[in-house]
């Protein structure tokens, strides 16, 4: 009976040890003022969040989250921001999934969606690769309506990127080795060195295939956990003064 019960218990305590696994759900309650639906997957651990990290994946950037015989289905998953969002979400943390998008109007629907259900969450909208073209083209549209951005394996239009002159918050997060030509580690340093932006430099991993896919550095690929925790850190920082 005593070995029964310690046994019992060492399972207990190890079930109780494990973190919580982040919950996938489709919400379609999102719509353009025609009617359309803006579908997105919330990720949580709890409701409601305190911050909700809006994540618009590099490439073509179609998601298209739909149920298939009431299962999930969604595409990118093997982007950085999508395969390793699972090391970003916490018990005050969940993200939004959705298509990359440029357009003030596909934003804003969602944008209106999560602050109805969750008023008091601070909102962040992060991109990486090609995502961050969005990224930094909302910037100004976004200034006043989120908390912040933050711009990863960012394009090369980031040299020119003055975060500084945004009252929102602003990080930019890249991989020295990043190898693909269109997203240098040059052009993120060099905006950093030349307005101040908050920046955040990732090393390690491992390279594999395209130097501009996501299993090469330019995605993270064996360091998306640090990466990730980095970025929470810096989500859950008091702003700094400007």
């Amino acid at each position: 009976m005593f070995r029964s019960t310690t046994l019992l218990l060492g399972l207990l305590a190890g079930f109780i040890a494990r973190p919580c696994l982040a919950q996938d759900a489709l919400i379609t309650s999102a719509h353009y003022a025609n009617g359309e639906s803006v579908p997105y997957i919330l990720s949580s651990q709890t409701l409601p969040p305190r911050y909700i990290v809006i994540l618009f994946p590099g490439g073509a950037g179609i998601v298209d989250p739909h149920l298939d015989d009431g299962k999930l289905v969604y595409g990118m998953r093997g982007n950085f921001l999508v395969r390793a969002r699972k090391f970003l979400i916490d018990d005050e943390l969940a993200t939004v999934v959705t298509n990359t998008t440029g357009s003030e109007e596909r934003i804003q629907a969602l944008l209106d969606d999560i602050t109805a259900r969750f008023p008091a969450a601070q909102i962040y909208l992060m991109g990486t690769s090609r995502g961050t073209s969005s990224t930094i083209k909302l910037a100004a549209y976004l200034e006043h309506r989120i908390a912040g951005e933050i711009h990863t394996s960012s394009m090369n239009e980031i040299y020119f990127f003055d975060a500084k002159k945004f009252s929102n918050r602003q990080l930019v997060v890249h991989h020295r080795d990043d190898q693909c030509r269109v997203t240098p580690f040059a052009s993120a340093q060099h905006a950093h060195e030349k307005y101040g932006n908050e920046f955040i430099v990732m090393e390690g991993g491992i390279s594999t295939g395209d130097a501009c896919e996501a299993f090469a550095h330019h995605g993270y690929n064996g360091i998306e956990k640090e990466t990730m925790e980095a970025i929470r850190q810096w989500i859950k920082q008091a702003p700094l003064a400007r």
